[in-house]
């Protein structure tokens, strides 16, 4: 009917958008994701998302949020599983390290991180927590290791500060796919590793 007016499509969930996003950085790479793409995907205007997020930079970093958010509760699962802390360093390990080249969860952080040095103090200090929630829980279950007996007497705080940095390196050649650096040579690299500073090979 003429002049009637048109019902409002409601915005979809924030959770929607965000899921979206990571789907197309996962299929198409995170250079197709503009917020015109993105509003295509989930029937928004890329103005109402920029009112939603305010600026890409945002979008990105909430998208980063809500995947270690589902990261966070898998590693949650691993870690409190029944079993040796070596195996589930192994796990913490396996969960860490990109699934391959193009991860899209490491294609995000890579580009967080990138953007981040011209974040504001809010942005960093998420960005820190992010950091912080992995590196809690590994010094966690470090100590637990050297409290059973199972790993020599190690600083759990000190070996998980180098031990993530091993991981980011190793994780960020597998991430770009820098030859030689595939994820099962990385996994078998970090396992010897761990064989030769905690003392558990053999």
């Amino acid at each position: 009917m003429a002049g009637a007016a048109r019902p409002r499509r409601n915005a979809p969930p924030r959770e929607q958008v965000l899921a979206a996003a990571m789907e197309m950085i996962a299929e198409r790479g995170l250079e197709k994701l503009t917020m015109a793409a993105l509003g295509r995907e989930v029937g928004m205007s890329s103005g109402h998302l920029l009112y939603y997020f305010h600026s890409k930079d945002e979008l990105l970093l909430q998208a980063l949020e809500w995947s270690e958010g589902r990261l966070g509760a898998e590693r949650g699962r691993l870690l409190t599983r029944p079993g040796t802390a070596r195996r589930r360093l192994d796990a913490y390990v396996d969960l860490y390290v990109p699934d391959g080249h193009r991860d899209p969860h490491w294609t995000l952080w890579l580009e967080v991180w990138n953007r981040s040095q011209n974040a504001d103090g809010d942005a960093r200090d998420r960005q820190a927590a992010i950091e912080g929630a992995w590196h809690r829980d590994l010094v966690a279950l470090l100590a637990e290791g050297v409290s059973r007996g199972e790993f020599r007497p190690v600083d759990p705080d000190r070996y998980a500060t180098r031990l993530r940095a091993l991981l980011d390196g190793f994780a960020i050649h597998v991430a770009i796919g820098l030859r030689g650096t595939g994820r099962a040579a990385v996994l078998g690299h970090v396992r010897e590793f761990l064989d030769e500073s905690l003392g558990t090979g053999g």
